[in-house]
């Protein structure tokens, strides 16, 4: 089985820099992680393969230094790494992004499974996995809690709503995108990245995705655009009270009647 696993780098802080023509994060010179939805992907990936054989390959759109978040799924088992990488796809949203990585997909031979975590934590759109299958007009299934069985041509998936618990089962080639509570990711092994320490990650640009039309990528390519974006200012202040902790929680309770919070 060919399973592709989308995963992102984000932001490993909440202190960013915001480009103030664009409004778009600036990326370059930032500490950045790997998206921490997306490692549960990766787990659901492994675990499958270890099940029905077949390979597990990360693919991602991002700048060069995502081969680190690429060497870090190495160590645990990922077997091929990719990153789209173009100065054209730049300012992507979700349209523009999920169909990059749908013609990625395609680039690389296409997939049985495509797993994708539920949402990043700098975009939280949770869109891009059922963007990425309309392109690819491939079925798909959101925010999957558990997977009950997998085998050679289908899988079968329980699907968290809330109120709703809901069963499916999809024929392959499809996508899905799972949550949190669908598994414990296992921790990066010393042993794997020695040994895929020489393992080349593949970096594909504009000029390999085929059927060039720039009208579909990076910001020429995203109907939506962020009007403004800004860091929320911190106000934090300390408030001392004095007396008996029955003085102490009148004063509390009166300050709160006085902000209207109660």
């Amino acid at each position: 089985m060919k399973i592709i696993v989308c995963m992102k780098q984000v932001p490993a802080t909440q202190k960013v820099d915001i480009d103030p023509e664009t409004g778009n994060l600036k990326r370059s010179g930032q500490s950045a992680r790997t998206n921490p939805y997306d490692l549960y992907a990766l787990e659901c990936a492994l675990r499958i393969r270890e099940q029905t054989g077949g390979t597990v390959t990360v693919l991602t759109m991002g700048p060069p230094q995502a081969e680190a978040m690429i060497r870090d799924a190495y160590s645990m088992g990922a077997d091929q790494g990719v990153i789209l990488s173009d100065r054209k796809f730049a300012g992507s949203d979700v349209l523009a992004t999920s169909y990059t990585l749908a013609r990625g997909i395609r680039t690389l031979g296409g997939a049985d499974l495509i797993i994708c975590g539920r949402q990043t934590t700098d975009g939280d759109t949770a869109q891009i996995g059922p963007a990425i299958a309309e392109h690819m007009h491939i079925p798909h299934c959101a925010w999957v809690g558990a997977i009950e069985s997998v085998d050679e041509e289908q899988i079968t998936l329980r699907q968290n709503f809330g109120s709703v618990t809901q069963v499916s089962r999809m024929q392959f080639p499809c996508l899905v995108t799972v949550d949190q509570d669908i598994c414990v990711p296992r921790l990066p092994s010393y042993r794997m990245l020695q040994k895929t320490r020489d393992r080349k990650v593949r970096t594909l640009c504009y000029e390999d995705l085929g059927k060039k039309d720039l009208s579909r990528f990076g910001v020429v390519g995203s109907p939506t655009s962020v009007e403004r974006i800004f860091a929320p200012e911190v106000m934090a202040s300390n408030v001392y009270v004095e007396g008996t902790a029955r003085e102490k929680a009148g004063k509390v309770f009166a300050m709160l009647q006085e902000r209207k919070y109660i």
